[in-house]
């Protein structure tokens, strides 16, 4: 399965953002292999970000975020977008072509 959304940055974070990343702790790597996630890309074309992951499934709806996200999350939270629940601003995307 495909999932790709969008995200968006605030002005004059775009290299604590890419660093924070570079910088990513294996307890999201590992998190992200337990959740069968296969590839997982984000790209930036100027305060947008474009997400893209491959997985096994998406979880069953109501799922609980793992705390490790949580945590991530919260310390993302001054570089991007976010909800008023704490979780970052997201928008779907609709896929209009694919090849493998």
């Amino acid at each position: 399965m495909r999932v790709a959304w969008v995200m968006k940055l605030k002005p004059g974070f775009e290299a604590i953002y890419k660093q924070k990343h570079d910088e990513i702790w294996p307890e999201m790597l590992a998190n992200m292999e337990r959740d069968g996630i296969r590839n997982f890309s984000i790209y930036r074309y100027g305060l947008l970000l474009f997400a893209y992951l491959e997985r096994d499934q998406l979880p069953p709806p109501g799922t609980p975020h793992d705390p490790v996200t949580l945590r991530w999350w919260k310390m993302m939270e001054p570089y991007m977008e976010y909800n008023d629940d704490g979780t970052p601003w997201q928008a779907p995307v609709e896929e209009m072509f694919h090849k493998s």
